[in-house]
């Protein structure tokens, strides 16, 4: 699991000055609660909207894209965790998005493509 998790968290790091390098604001990382977890919260300064970020990341294709493993049990604990996030910090009117990231590592190289609003 270590080497899963080393992974996971490289592949947040490359998002994060993804995101950076392309006017977002990184509000807060790993956020977590009892309905799951969101890896990266930003603000796209650009298009106004408070966009909550899926990191898959993934060394090859043998499951598929890394981003086809946002499945519907995924995404409902996504979709409870920002309307929790949302209601902790009592921001109502707000517009919000959810994006997926999917990072495939191969020899220290990588590739990187953003999915805007995928549900």
């Amino acid at each position: 699991m270590y080497k899963k998790h080393q992974i996971g968290k490289s592949g947040e790091e490359l998002a994060c000055k993804y995101l950076k390098d392309n006017n977002y604001g990184i509000v807060e990382r790993n956020f977590s609660c009892l309905q799951g977890e969101i890896d990266i919260i930003a603000y796209d300064i650009q298009n106004k909207e408070l966009v909550f970020f899926e990191v898959k990341t993934r060394t090859n294709f043998n499951y598929g894209f890394p981003s086809d493993s946002v499945n519907k049990q995924k995404k409902r604990h996504i979709l409870r965790s920002v309307e929790y996030y949302l209601y902790s910090r009592n921001m109502q009117n707000v517009f919000v998005r959810i994006d997926v990231i999917e990072i495939v590592l191969n020899k220290g190289k990588y590739k990187l493509n953003h999915l805007k609003q995928v549900f």
